[in-house]
């Protein structure tokens, strides 16, 4: 593989990916670097308008990026990986795959449209993924030609925007050093004396012109500065110390030329009444006078400022008709975009052995538990493992350890030829290949390298049989060097480096560790910004095509690392995708590429929760049919805030209720970070809870009961639902005996013990007392039916009474109590099937009948929409907000610009065909992204009957009453589930009438 002539060539290398909101320039950008330093893949003169990394039909026709691809670029001895990655939100997933496998990032924000959703998105992924950023401020000349801005001006609205972005990175250091002060007051609750060293918060700004990590460009016309040029510049003209100019070209600088002195704002005040800053005079004033004078084809004015820059400019350039042409020439000439760039990426951006010592805490965490019977040679050896990945180890002794961020399709014939003569394709009768795109974090990997492909369940220090599972060696068969849309062959890789691997389409389903030693930790899983919510049901038009699609389906979901593919219950094959544009990429795929077959595609699965509105009240009773089981429950809301908690945590939920079950030693400690931080989490839903209801009640009393009620349930949890970590309780109940014949089937307070809600100073929950007219067989039975209570409870959450939707925030107080079975007075009890499927069954119609009782309500998913129109627009695009249920939150004009910028909340169901109809009613002017931001409750009873005298006087006695939103939309989901639905067949039933003949 090529690498930089170097003694230590790690330290030459980087790596970094290009992160943005959509249509900031991002693509654009990646063109002039290659252009530039690409080894002449791209003529300077097609930059631009080539898009060479957007090599997909689909990406070219939508001029969007949807795939991250790597580019190799060779700089001043020094070999950058650059990987530019997609901007739109459906497509989010390959910004996690490219920040994982880069060491920084450059941040594009358009200079006019400022920082957008997406830019906040795109710097979490890189606080997440702890990557070292730079700020590029893109699209300069728009301030200058569209806007028209004076360069004081311009200057204001470039500062704001600074501001704005580390604003938003101070916000994620603020949330971090607030948790780790938590944590670090939790784990001292308990040690008197203990003094608390808290270090403290960076309070220095991260992106600072005068530090070198911003650059400003303009990325189309191939120019861009940081103010370091400049300085330098000037430092040559005037005498001048180059540092010092550096410090005075940002910020409230100012320049006295009687004194020639960089003084303050103060000192300013008696020499001039508008001081313009150092950055206005001496950078955005040639700027704009350039910019102005080729503009207007003043000759004088070009002279001036092609000697003002040392330029050399031909004849027929200065000829040309075209002042666009001119203007490229000159300002690419004057300030090159690629070295402001790359010297900026060099100079800020670590290199690999910098790099991974800052984020080997989240590639590889840790190890907090250790199995009491782990092999310790085993874990030496993986410890050494993690040690090397940290220090990027690349001598011969290392282990190779590389990390896979995704799998992705090449045509056959784009391969180099393969002298070994290996089958190329991965099926026989596909023109696709799978190559994996990997980073190489220590050692070295090799063409025909025997090595471990390790998912990220995989844990070497368990001597379970079932890790087996987890790791399959392999072969690599070829390795290439990416260069966007071709490849290269190499003989190997060292650490640092970025390759695409072939040979592991049928080991390696999304992502993966390898590792040339099964003793090796795999690195954590990737964080993805939003979850697959768009489902729609995919079935051939022949019926003899189904292999096809299975077969497609397959390969559609190796290929993209954020596609999910399942079979519902009633046999669907149900796609779910981030959004339209994803979908229809994937549905295109689908029929051009991985299956070639006819596809029907049912409109959008929908999906929905259902829980009650206000208290549960009614308690239900059911027995099974065998008459041994009698069950009551009493259902009751969750505070809002702690059903956030509990859906926002359900992945470290699962890890703490079912990851660590495995070891012996598997009682969680106190002083846990995240277990503290998530208890601190419940504990503060609760008393926010209590808080809104005070300001409501304003009862003491009542408050302080509520708080009680809650604080008294939170050690009495038994299990979360539905699938273990939902957002849903079920409560173990306190003791009581209706009758002296009957044993409560008394629950575990597992998920409480677990979290650590149960200790000495909660309330235990009374044991039964022994009872002479019960038998001890009766109390062992009563054992065995708790797994049969708990799966009532997981059935019940997973479908609910109105739809068979999930249910969401609700707590089930379960009492079962069973009596002896008395044969002789009763029917025989097999002759209604097993008695725990009897249990089952009860305590689940049991559930879905006390919510029924309780004022049972639809929550739908709501998207957070922002929409940029232009002001004579606005009137059509909120005609159409309306019309899909829209709840705008603020609207506001950006300033300098004349487009305006709306915030609304939109719900998913009416979200399908949203930006199609906005694009045709406002001629393409409005465009809108959404996120997926919450659920909320619809406010409509489904079974709403008129009971008082108002509602009879308004809607009479409900007879010819229509359905509300609730009813629609409810019926509309058991209707596609093909669940009996109640509605009338005939509306308006008259009798046929015999039209009057028109003569």
């Amino acid at each position: 593989m090529s690498e930089p002539s170097s003694e230590n060539p790690i330290t030459k290398i980087r790596n970094i990916c290009i992160l943005a909101h959509v249509d900031h320039g991002k693509t654009t950008l990646a063109d002039h670097l290659i252009a530039a330093c690409g080894g002449g893949v791209i003529h300077p003169k097609m930059a631009g308008r080539l898009r060479y990394m957007d090599f997909l039909d689909e990406e070219q026709r939508r001029a969007i990026t949807m795939k991250s691809s790597s580019v190799k670029l060779n700089y001043n001895d020094h070999l950058i990986h650059l990987i530019d990655s997609p901007g739109h939100i459906d497509f989010c997933s390959e910004v996690s795959t490219a920040a994982r496998l880069s060491d920084g990032a450059l941040v594009l924000v358009d200079s006019v449209e400022g920082v957008h959703i997406q830019t906040h998105a795109v710097l979490r992924q890189a606080w997440i993924e702890k990557l070292t950023p730079c700020l590029v401020l893109n699209k300069i000349d728009r301030l200058i030609t569209e806007l028209k801005l004076t360069p004081m001006e311009a200057y204001n609205k470039l500062a704001r925007i600074i501001h704005e972005v580390n604003s938003i990175v101070s916000a994620f250091k603020s949330e971090k050093y607030l948790s780790d002060v938590d944590s670090l007051i939790s784990k001292c609750d308990d040690q008197e004396g203990t003094e608390i060293e808290v270090a403290q918060e960076d309070d220095e700004v991260t992106f600072q012109p005068q530090k070198g990590n911003v650059v400003f460009s303009c990325a189309l016309d191939g120019w861009g500065f940081g103010i370091e040029k400049f300085a330098e510049f000037y430092a040559k003209k005037w005498g001048a110390n180059s540092a010092a100019l550096v410090k005075g070209f940002w910020g409230p600088r100012y320049y006295n030329k009687k004194k020639k002195m960089i003084v303050g704002k103060k000192a300013m005040e008696t020499v001039s009444n508008n001081p313009e800053p150092m950055f206005v005079e001496f950078i955005l004033k040639p700027l704009w006078q350039a910019y102005h004078a080729i503009l207007e084809r003043n000759k004088d004015m070009i002279e001036k400022v092609v000697k003002f820059g040392g330029l050399s400019v031909s004849d027929k350039e200065l000829q040309n008709k075209d002042p666009k042409a001119l203007l490229q020439s000159v300002m690419s000439q004057w300030l090159p975009l690629s070295d402001s760039v790359l010297s900026m990426v060099v100079k800020c951006l670590p290199d690999p052995c910098m790099a991974q010592p800052f984020r080997i805490t989240r590639l590889v965490p840790p190890r907090e538990f250790v199995p009491s019977n782990a092999d310790p040679a085993i874990l030496s050896e993986a410890e050494r493992v993690r040690k090397c990945i940290e220090i990027c180890d690349s001598s011969n002794t290392a282990p190779g350890v590389a990390f896979i961020s995704k799998m992705f399709t090449v045509p056959v014939k784009a391969l180099p030829p393969d002298p070994t003569g290996l089958l190329v394709s991965d099926f026989s009768d596909s023109d696709d290949c799978f190559l994996a795109f990997a980073r190489v974090f220590c050692g070295t990997i090799r063409s025909g390298q025997r090595m471990f492909v390790l998912s990220a369940l995989y844990d070497p220090l368990k001597s379970d049989p079932t890790m087996q599972r987890h790791v399959q060696e392999v072969e690599l068969h070829q390795l290439y060097q990416m260069m966007g849309q071709a490849l290269i062959q190499v003989p190997h890789a060292r650490a640092g480096m970025l390759v695409a691997i072939k040979g592991l389409a049928q080991h390696v389903l999304k992502s993966a560790t390898l590792s040339t030693t099964k003793d090796c930790f795999p690195f954590s899983s990737m964080a993805f910004q939003v979850a697959p919510t768009l489902r729609v049901a995919i079935e051939p038009s022949d019926p003899a095509d189904m292999g096809a699609l299975i077969k497609g389906l397959r390969l559609l979901n190796r290929s993209d690392p954020f596609v999910e593919i399942n079979v519902s219950s009633r046999g669907e094959h149900v796609l779910a995708a981030a959004g339209e544009v994803h979908l229809e990429r994937c549905i295109k795929d689908l029929r051009e590429r991985f299956a070639r077959v006819s596809l029907e595609v049912s409109p959008p699965l929908v999906s929905f929760k259902e829980t009650i509105e206000g208290e549960g009240v009614n308690l239900v009773e059911k027995t099974t049919p065998n008459g041994r089981c009698m069950v009551k429950v009493q259902v009751v809301k969750l505070p809002g805030q702690l059903t956030k908690v509990l859906e926002e945590n359900a992945e470290l939920l699962g890890e703490i209720l079912e990851g660590k079950s495995g070891n012996n030693d598997n009682t969680l400690k106190r002083d846990d970070e995240s277990l503290v931080v998530l208890r601190k989490k419940i504990l503060s839903a609760i008393e926010a809870e209590i808080e809104h209801i005070s300001g409501q009640l304003g009862d003491k009393e009542k408050v302080e009961k509520h708080r009680k009620t809650w604080l008294k349930y939170l050690p009495r949890i038994w299990s979360l639902g539905p699938r273990q970590v939902g957002p849903n309780m079920l409560i173990v109940p306190e003791t009581s005996y209706a009758d002296s014949k009957a044993v409560l089937i008394q629950g575990s307070c597992h998920v409480s013990e677990r979290l650590g809600f149960l200790n000495s100073d909660s309330e235990t929950i009374s044991k039964m007392p022994p009872l002479e007219e019960v038998e001890a067989a009766l109390i062992r039975e009563a054992e065995t039916l708790k797994s049969s209570v708990v799966s009532g409870f997981q059935l019940a959450t997973s479908a609910g009474p109105l739809c068979d939707e999930p249910m969401w925030g609700l707590a089930f107080i379960v009492e079962p109590y069973i009596f002896p079975d008395n044969s002789e007075n009763a029917h025989p009890s097999d002759q209604y099937g097993i008695f725990t499927g009897q249990v089952m069954t009860s305590v689940k119609e049991a559930c879905r009948a006390a919510v029924l009782q309780n004022n049972p309500r639809l929550v739908e998913a709501m998207y957070f929409c922002e929409l940029n129109t232009p002001t004579e627009y606005l009137g059509p695009m909120y005609s159409v907000i309306h019309r899909r249920r829209a709840r705008v939150l603020k609207e506001e004009m950006q300033e300098g610009s004349p487009l305006f910028t709306v915030h609304a909340y939109l719900p998913a169901e009416a979200s399908y065909g949203f930006a199609d109809e906005l694009r045709g009613k406002t001629s393409g002017a409005a465009s809108a992204i959404l996120v997926l931001s919450h659920w909320e409750e619809i406010m409509y009873d489904p079974f709403f009957v008129p009971k008082t005298e108002e509602e009879k006087e308004e809607h009479g006695d409900g007879s010819s009453l229509s359905p509300n939103l609730a009813r629609l939309l409810m019926n509309k989901v058991r209707r596609r589930k093909g669940l009996p639905v109640e509605e009338k067949v005939v509306q308006h039933a008259t009798k046929q009438r015999t039209l009057a003949r028109k003569v």
